[in-house]
C-alpha cells in the first residue's frame, strides 16, 4: 500500500474589497443575479457570474422546484448557458455567491459536488484553468485558480 497527499492551495481575501476591481465588478454581478435565485424550498439564493474571454459576462441563479431533482444551480445554470450560447468562448473567471434567508452566511460556499464536476468538463473541454472566487452573502472570499483545486481527482472522458 502506499499513502498519496493530496494538497490544494487557495487565496482567501478579508472581504470583497480586497478583490481586484474587475473580481469586485464579477462577483457584484454575482450577488445581484443570486437576488434573481428562485428558491422557495431551500431559502438559499446562489448566484454566478461567469467572465467570457470575449468580455461577455452570463449570469446564473439556483431555480427550484417542487421535485427537488428537477432544480439547477446557479453554477450550472450560467455555465450551461455560456456553453450553449457562446460555445467557441474560453471561461475565465467565475464567481458566485449565497445566502440563505434563514441565516447569516459570513463563511465562504464552495460549488457542490455536481457542479464541481459541470466545471471541470469545461475547464477539461478549453485545455485552461477556471478561477473561481466563492464567498457567502459577505465576509471572506476564496480564490482556487482553477477547479481542479476544488476536485483534485477528476473523473474525465478518458475513462469511458
Amino acid at each position: 500500500m502506499k499513502e498519496v497527499k493530496i494538497e490544494t492551495t487557495l487565496q482567501v481575501y478579508d472581504d470583497i474589497n480586497e478583490l481586484p476591481k474587475a473580481i469586485q465588478n464579477l462577483m457584484t454581478t454575482a450577488i445581484e443575479a443570486r437576488e434573481n435565485a428562485y428558491a422557495p424550498y431551500s431559502k438559499f439564493n446562489v448566484g454566478a457570474a461567469i467572465l467570457l474571454d470575449n468580455s461577455i459576462v452570463v449570469i446564473g441563479s439556483n431555480q427550484e422546484n417542487a421535485c427537488f431533482p428537477s432544480g439547477l444551480c446557479a453554477e450550472r445554470t450560467a455555465i450551461f448557458y455560456a456553453g450553449a450560447k457562446y460555445p467557441k468562448a474560453k471561461i475565465l473567471k467565475m464567481a458566485i455567491t449565497a445566502s440563505s434567508q434563514n441565516q447569516i452566511t459570513n463563511k465562504p460556499i464552495p460549488p457542490c459536488g455536481a457542479c464541481r464536476q459541470s466545471i471541470a468538463e469545461y475547464e477539461i473541454k478549453q485545455d485552461q484553468p477556471i478561477e473561481i472566487y466563492f464567498m457567502g452573502a459577505e465576509g471572506k472570499v476564496v480564490k482556487s485558480n482553477s477547479l481542479a483545486n476544488l476536485l483534485p481527482l477528476l473523473f474525465e472522458s478518458s475513462v469511458l
